[in-house]
């Protein structure tokens, strides 16, 4: 049976029904904290970092699974929503901390002027135009911790793991534009809400310390003094009895033999020295083993298309 139920390459328009989406791609977005399988030991490196209230580094391979620990922790242990920091080249510790709309705050003042605004109270909120970041927020005073991935550190400009250490070390931070401002109390918003947290003096100081996952693809080397200062944990290699596991909590089914030949082919693979995510293991299960999954040379130029290396052009 040829597999082609959807797009056909013809242009005859007509309305097609979807399969429903694997489950670890609906939306809005859920956490996946009942399908993760921790690895060996990572149980003991994250009670670590809890108890010691350090940061949790974790080094592996894209794809290994190293950024999903933190959703099942927060869960387990109730510390609210996941803030998430993703790293680029150009993310710097301001920008986690808080984020300040100048301009937008400069129109704004232009604006009431010209419509004859002249009390200074509302010619002047700067309120409206900050917002703390995902770490700012992770910083804030709390009967609980929070907990903050900062994802893919290694892709940082090389002093931000430095600069990051005055914030994690002290737990408190400035918001320069408060500390000069009129008003000595100011509530600005949280990180990914409407909530917003009183702020006194500009001064931030956290009372319970965040529960901090820090992910590298082992990509470069970070100074000692950071190292020193993070619980340290490096993704293991995968095994089959691990991606069996993985892959009957997220398709919660049994594993057939079309399964079971995957999973072997996909550890074969990375036994080799091939780089391939586990997501897409996860992928090429859930289009070749489904009902009226393609068959014959189509099935292999779908597993070659969904399991290509991701190392290779």
């Amino acid at each position: 049976m040829t597999w082609m139920p959807y797009y056909q390459g013809n242009g005859v328009r007509r309305d097609v029904p979807l399969a429903p989406p694997p489950p670890w791609r609906t939306f809005p977005r859920a956490s996946q904290h009942a399908q993760y399988q921790p690895p060996p030991g990572m149980t003991d490196a994250v009670n670590a970092a809890l108890h010691l209230r350090r940061p949790l580094l974790i080094t592996g391979p894209a794809g290994s699974g190293k950024s999903s620990v933190i959703d099942q922790v927060a869960h387990e242990l109730n510390l609210g929503e996941v803030l998430r920091w993703h790293i680029t080249s150009r993310s710097t510790l301001t920008e986690a901390l808080y984020r300040y709309d100048a301009l937008g705050r400069i129109h704004a003042q232009n604006l009431k002027h010209r419509h004859g605004t002249t009390e200074p109270a509302q010619q002047d909120d700067i309120a409206p135009f900050l917002q703390l970041g995902p770490l700012g927020t992770a910083l804030l005073p709390t009967n609980r911790p929070r907990a903050l991935l900062i994802d893919e550190i290694d892709k940082s400009d090389l002093d931000l793991p430095s600069d990051l250490l005055e914030a994690l070390e002290s737990g408190r931070y400035e918001i320069p534009e408060l500390v000069r401002y009129r008003e000595k109390k100011v509530k600005v918003r949280a990180w990914g809400s409407q909530d917003t947290h009183e702020i006194t003096d500009g001064l931030v100081k956290c009372t319970e310390f965040p529960f901090i996952v820090m992910t590298s693809n082992g990509e470069r080397d970070f100074p000692p003094a950071f190292l020193r200062r993070c619980i340290r944990f490096d993704m293991p290699k995968l095994t089959t009895e691990a991606l069996e596991a993985i892959v009957t909590a997220h398709l919660r089914q049994a594993i057939d033999a079309d399964t079971a030949d995957l999973i072997e082919r996909f550890d074969r693979r990375i036994t080799q020295g091939e780089h391939l995510a586990v997501d897409q293991l996860l992928n090429a299960i859930a289009l070749l083993t489904a009902t009226n999954a393609p068959t014959g040379q189509q099935a292999d130029e779908l597993r070659t298309l969904l399991l290509r290396e991701l190392a290779r052009d």
